[in-house]
């Protein structure tokens, strides 16, 4: 891809051509430094580069403009950087189709070395950005510099000082400095709120993007699309209809070696309190007055403050057997590894509706999925209420897909009727077609100043306010976790909170990926 070609590339798919309409490629007033802190860890090196390369082979990036920063303990150069990250960037498919466009990202990226709480090391990044942005002819206060915190959250704080102090425009004229933090964003309200109040003291809420990587799912983008401009949801999407809605995330594994980490947090801390719960937000939410992302963002605070509190009679928390054989998990841990909780919106469309929230770890599959359980059909003159309700059910990972499970009559001479589905598999229906992954949006979307798809701080108070009185009760030993069986379905208390809650599970018949 040479310098000319940098816009879009001949051979883009669907994905790139609708992509770029959206957005348009990155092209503004000064230059753009996109500055890269832990840079050396896994994260960076399996998320945040590989999105920016996707992004920069895809034209979103003009290399008359940007170049990537990585700033982090480890002494090494800018060629052993670029080698650590070489091998997370193109597939061994199509290395030699992105060569080319490959060694040109590589050529973007600067290594600098110091460590976290260090005027020295900082002093010497803006050095390093300041020449780039003096190369690029860009005048002081236009340049505009993203900085990634792709770190643990004990060291936001002193990080942010540090950028605060050292790396941002030293005026105004036209940049801006942007700020991108990685959850957990705390453990609790109080941690979460002490961390929100060091970062928002040296940094105004419209430069803060705390990521949270479900939000830039296709199909969670969708979601908004699918219930406002469609208008046969409309009188559907309520109480009176829906009978219960199911948010599901499994996992086939195990902490993998990560077990002391994930012992300080949980599956609740680490997967339904933020994905999940901001799922429920899209699912609940009331239409915003537009597609503005503060008008948005408002109408799931509205969601989250309805929430009621949380029952111990409406949780089931589980710890897979064999969890505690991890030399860094204490052996009296009580930290759950599956967890089935109702959340209860109390207003006018959803009071007596409960939403199910679902995450566990060494489950029987590996799946993320939104189902929409309606009511029984009242008169059943069919007596097919035995094989199942409707259900809505939205596929995020893996095979991205939106099926209707409704009754049909089963083909033949005499009437009998059978569970089908009205399916739309993307892989089928979207074929050649790309789906982008997560991080290459939200990152996009931060260059442009698009909030929508990021947690605003009274949106992150809200969440918060609804778990921690339970996880101060697990860690209190309060709530106890019960032992299952890895590759199974969790506890079997699970199942029949499920039952209580009144969702009725369709038995003989299973949804089966369309083939191409």
């Amino acid at each position: 891809m040479d310098s000319g070609q940098w816009h879009v590339e001949k051979r883009s798919t669907l994905r790139n051509e609708s992509f770029l309409k959206e957005y348009g490629p990155v092209s503004e007033t000064g230059s753009l430094s996109i500055i890269v802190l832990g840079a050396s860890g896994d994260l960076a090196k399996k998320k945040t580069f590989p999105a920016l390369f996707n992004l920069f082979h895809q034209g979103f990036l003009n290399p008359e403009e940007v170049h990537i920063f990585g700033y982090a303990r480890s002494k090494i150069s800018d060629h052993e950087l670029r080698d650590k990250i070489r091998g997370y960037l193109v597939d061994e498919k199509n290395a030699s189709e992105k060569a080319e466009a490959l060694s040109k990202f590589l050529q973007l990226i600067k290594y600098v070395s110091g460590p976290y709480d260090s005027d020295d090391g900082f002093k010497r990044l803006d050095k390093a950005i300041s020449e780039h942005e003096i190369s690029k002819k860009t005048s002081e206060g236009s340049s505009r510099r993203l900085f990634y915190l792709a770190l643990p959250p004990s060291v936001y704080p002193p990080v942010c000082k540090m950028i605060k102090a050292w790396c941002t425009n030293k005026s105004d004229l036209g940049g801006w400095t942007r700020i991108v933090v990685e959850k957990p964003f705390g453990k609790d309200l109080e941690s979460a709120e002490q961390l929100s109040s060091q970062i928002g003291a040296l940094f105004d809420e419209p430069q803060i993007y705390r990521i949270d990587h479900y939000l830039g799912k296709e199909l969670v983008q969708n979601m908004l699309v699918l219930r406002f401009a469609n208008r046969f949801f409309l009188p559907l999407w309520n109480r009176d209809n829906i009978a219960n809605v199911q948010i599901v995330f499994r996992e086939d594994f195990g902490t993998e070696g990560r077990g002391g980490y994930f012992d300080e947090y949980g599956i609740i801390r680490d997967i339904i309190q933020n994905h999940l719960l901001q799922v429920l937000c899209l699912v609940a939410m009331e239409k915003p007055i537009s597609l503005k992302p503060e008008h948005i963002r408002d109408e799931k605070v509205k969601v989250l403050q309805s929430v009621r509190p949380i029952k111990d009679e409406e949780v089931v928390l589980g710890q897979y057997e064999g969890y505690r054989d991890d030399p860094t998990v204490p052996n009296d841990s009580n930290t759950p590894t599956f967890a089935t909780t109702i959340l209860r919106i109390d207003n006018e469309r959803w009071e007596g509706v409960p939403f199910i929230l679902k995450a566990g770890k060494a489950m029987s599959s590996k799946k993320a999925d939104i189902r929409i359980q309606f009511k029984d059909v009242p008169g059943d003159i069919f007596k097919c209420q035995k094989q199942g309700r409707n259900e809505f059910v939205i596929r995020l990972q893996p095979s991205e897909a939106m099926y209707m499970k409704l009754t049909v009559k089963q083909p033949g001479l005499e009437m009998q009727t059978v569970q089908s589905e009205l399916d739309l598999s993307y892989k089928q229906r979207y074929q050649g077609v790309s789906i982008p992954e997560a991080y290459e949006r939200l990152i996009l979307d931060t260059i442009k100043g698009d909030q929508q798809h990021f947690v605003r701080r009274d949106e992150l108070k809200a969440a918060w306010e609804i778990f921690t009185p339970l996880l101060h009760r697990i860690g209190n030993g309060e709530v106890k976790s019960i032992p299952y069986k890895p590759g199974s379905r969790g506890p079997t208390e699970a199942d029949q909170l499920l039952e209580k809650a009144g969702y009725l599970q369709t038995h003989g018949y299973i949804w089966i990926p369309p083939t191409l």
